[in-house]
């Protein structure tokens, strides 16, 4: 599936701003499913200074410098990119979860070593018995591990009730799991720590999914069933033997396929968040993001980096 995306971050200053630094994980992941066809990224103001580099975890930054005096900023991404579905799992292939639990301490799998840096706390997401607790009906002794996964996603979705005026950025997971209200990325987070506390390595993943109004066939299904196209979407990859990383949609309770586009993967949202900074000035300011996912039958004409960044 080839997708045309637009993703734009514009923000609003109650004054005057001298200077702004910024990071960005905006720039689409190159995977053995995804194929990125062109990218442009344009800055308004033009910025003073702009790079890009891959972060420890592969993904690829951009940051760029703002040093005149500016109201407004606005970064605006536009993309191609195809999408393919991932091949199909079979549920009775993986092994129990307690055997993925010991395998990974005996460190004998150099994937599976590499793994292990993602079974610890991280900033947005705590580890504990509570989480474990929550965990646990969907972890039976024996329960084979992409089993107890899928059911657990679906407990996920079932449980929770998607509310985009429940949390903030600052809601720790365990009032998410307390009240049952959230959006995406505590959906993320929550499925995170709990697979963590029971020593189940699973990472953040950043992205898009395919726009609720934008046509789909009758075998993929109504693009409108897809919650969280609005912005950027999070969802859960979780370290799944013989398959490596399976990826999780707890907002969706589906197994990402070719309507999900990949961003970045990391600990938690920290390491990934779309666009952050510090600005000097500009007093109050407010954020407007707009994302739009859409399937095409062909590429722009035009090829090469952006005339505005040299990306």
């Amino acid at each position: 599936m080839l997708y045309r995306v637009v993703h734009q971050t514009r923000y609003t200053y109650s004054g005057p701003a001298s200077t702004s630094h910024n990071l960005g994980h905006l720039l689409p992941r190159r995977t053995d499913r995804q194929k990125l066809h062109q990218l442009e990224l344009r800055i308004d103001p033009s910025p003073t200074d702009v790079e890009s580099y891959q972060d420890y975890f592969g993904n690829d930054v951009v940051v760029f410098t703002l040093l005149e005096p500016h109201e407004q900023m606005c970064v605006r991404t536009q993309s191609w990119i195809e999408v393919t579905a991932p091949a199909l799992t079979q549920l009775d292939t993986s092994p129990a979860w307690e055997e993925v639990v010991s395998s990974l301490r005996r460190r004998e799998d150099p994937d599976a070593f590499a793994a292990l840096e993602m079974i610890w706390e991280s900033p947005f997401v705590d580890t504990g018995p509570e989480f474990a607790a929550y965990a646990r009906p969907s972890f039976p002794p024996t329960r084979r591990l992409l089993d107890a996964l899928l059911d657990f996603n679906h407990r996920i979705f079932s449980e929770f009730h998607y509310d985009p005026e429940a949390t903030t950025l600052a809601t720790p997971i365990h009032k998410v799991l307390q009240e049952r209200h959230g959006v995406c990325q505590d959906y993320a987070h929550l499925m995170i720590g709990c697979l963590r506390s029971l020593g189940l390595p699973a990472r953040y993943v950043s992205g898009y999914i395919r726009s609720a109004d934008a046509p789909a066939d009758a075998a993929r299904g109504s693009g409108a069933e897809l919650v969280g196209s609005e912005a950027s979407h999070a969802w859960v990859s979780a370290w799944c033997p013989p398959y490596g990383w399976l990826d999780l949609d707890p907002t969706n309770d589906l197994v990402p396929s070719d309507q999900h586009v990949l961003l970045a993967y990391g600990r938690d949202y920290d390491d990934v968040s779309p666009l952050k900074g510090v600005t000097l000035g500009g007093g109050k300011h407010t954020i407007e993001v707009q994302v739009d996912v859409r399937p095409t039958q062909t590429l722009p004409a035009s090829t090469g980096p952006s005339a505005s960044t040299g990306l």
